[in-house]
Parts: C-alpha cells; sequence; structure tokens
C-alpha cells in the first residue's frame, strides 16, 4: 500500500514540476517565472521527502530543510525585487511624507500654523 501512494504521489510531483517548468519558460512576467520557481522549489522538496518516507531515512531532513529556506529566501528576494516603490515615498494617490509635509510652521501645504503670518498677511 505504501508503495502505490508514492508512486502516485511521485507522479503528482512529477507533473507539478513539468507544468511549473512550463510556466517559467512561457512566463509572460517575471512574478509568474517566480511562483513557478517557488512551485518548482515545491515539488523538489516533496519529491525528496517522498523518497525518504518510502526509504525510511532521516537523512535527507537537513537537504528539505536547506532547499525549504532556499525557496523562501528567493521567494522573498524576488518579491522585494519586483515592489515598485514610489518617488520619495508617496503613494499611487499622491499622499505621503513628502505630500503633507510644507515649510516649517505649516500642517499642511496652504495652511499656517496657529498663530503664524506669512509674508504677505498682517497680522492683527
Amino acid at each position: 500500500m505504501m508503495l502505490v501512494v508514492g508512486i502516485v504521489a511521485t507522479a503528482l510531483l512529477a507533473a507539478s514540476a513539468l507544468l511549473a517548468v512550463a510556466r517559467m519558460e512561457r512566463g509572460p512576467s517575471m512574478l509568474d517565472r517566480s511562483v513557478a520557481f517557488d512551485v518548482l522549489t515545491t515539488a523538489l522538496v516533496g519529491a525528496i521527502a517522498v523518497e525518504a518516507a518510502l526509504s525510511r531515512r532521516t537523512e535527507s531532513v537537513p537537504i528539505l530543510v536547506v532547499l525549504s529556506m532556499v525557496g523562501f529566501i528567493g521567494s522573498v528576494a524576488v518579491a522585494r525585487f519586483a515592489a515598485v516603490e514610489p518617488p520619495n515615498g508617496r503613494r499611487p494617490d499622491g499622499t505621503g511624507p513628502e505630500a503633507t509635509a510644507g515649510p516649517p510652521g505649516q500642517d499642511a501645504p496652504g495652511r499656517n500654523a496657529p498663530g503664524q503670518n506669512t509674508p504677505d498677511q498682517e497680522a492683527p
């Protein structure tokens, strides 16, 4: 029974790896390729885990840990690289730290802090 489960699991993992390789080749974007790389890494980890379960050996556990860490770090690196930071820390809607900051003494552009006048205004 364990052999049948191993064969079915290996066949499913091989199919997912082949589909992931096809997605890596076709693309169309870098993020599609990144997700395909994650799927391929996961399929590889799964295949090693199935082999370890079938042979009842624990020597491959460090390999599984290292492959999982490499996959995770690679995903995080690609996600950080692909994230587009707006210029000057502004958000796409135009708000952000620089959008609300005005000259010293002002709360927001065009509004003076209480008790302060601009040069063109006279004090009461």
